[in-house]
């Protein structure tokens, strides 16, 4: 299989492409800073360049996974529109300009497959995330309007909806915090198993989904959340 990874250099998408790799698929990283091949998804030539380029460095395209995005905090009036504007450009605008360029490859793969990152924030209500939340409900809806425009050309396309994850980008915020093990251990809380779940616990999904053993699933999403969307518990 030939897979191209978005955000690839770091967190969830340096864990797909480590597992990729490990199951013997080739794998290229596409990255704003890092990886193999430098691509910023708010720019639409240069994407169409960097998957060009993957391509042809692969011999062909089996597989997309759609991990690049950036994140946001603040409730629906803490951030400008410069702002609003800068993350729908890179996670869902992204999501766009990467899929449009690659189509053409995947129609010529017998395993055409395309896995989106999206999050828990797409389906439960989480404070302080307004704007990424949003971005999250796009992709969810993103995701399962174009399983239905391509399923009959045989390409599946899926999402994965991950918890909070232990990330670069968690561990950022944890820094910042006014007191970063209280944030933590209520982070931990959140999630019903009571840690944040890893990297490549995320990573293990979006393969599973990306490769062939998955070929009646398409349109789905795909929880690893450490059952905060489903269960309900009491409290102890």
């Amino acid at each position: 299989m030939k897979a191209i990874v978005t955000g690839g250099a770091s967190g969830i998408g340096l864990a797909v492409v480590e597992a990729m790799r490990e199951r013997g698929w080739q794998a290229l990283a596409l990255d704003l800073r890092g990886g193999d091949i430098t691509c910023d998804v708010r720019d639409d030539q240069q994407v169409r360049t960097a998957v060009a380029e993957a391509a042809e460095r692969l011999g062909g395209l089996d597989v997309v996974i759609n991990n690049a995005g950036i994140g946001a905090q603040g409730t629906v009036e803490d951030n400008p529109d410069s702002e609003w504007q800068n993350v729908f450009d890179v996670n869902v605008y992204g999501m766009v300009r990467v899929t449009r360029a690659a189509l053409p490859y995947l129609r010529r793969s017998e395993h055409p497959a395309i896995v989106n990152t999206c999050s828990i924030a797409a389906t439960a209500g989480l404070p302080q995330r307004a704007l990424y939340s949003a971005t999250k409900g796009a992709v969810l809806s993103l995701t399962l309007a174009m399983a239905a425009d391509h399923v009959r050309e045989g390409i599946r396309i899926n999402c994965v909806n991950p918890g909070t994850a232990d990330t670069p980008w968690v561990g950022r915020l944890l820094d910042s915090a006014a007191d970063p093990e209280a944030e933590r251990a209520a982070l931990n809380a959140r999630q019903p198993m009571g840690r944040l779940v890893s990297a490549e616990e995320v990573a293990a999904a979006i393969v599973f989904l990306a490769g062939p053993e998955s070929a009646a699933t398409t349109g789905t999403a795909l929880a690893v959340d450490g059952g905060m969307q489903g269960l309900r518990l009491r409290r102890e």
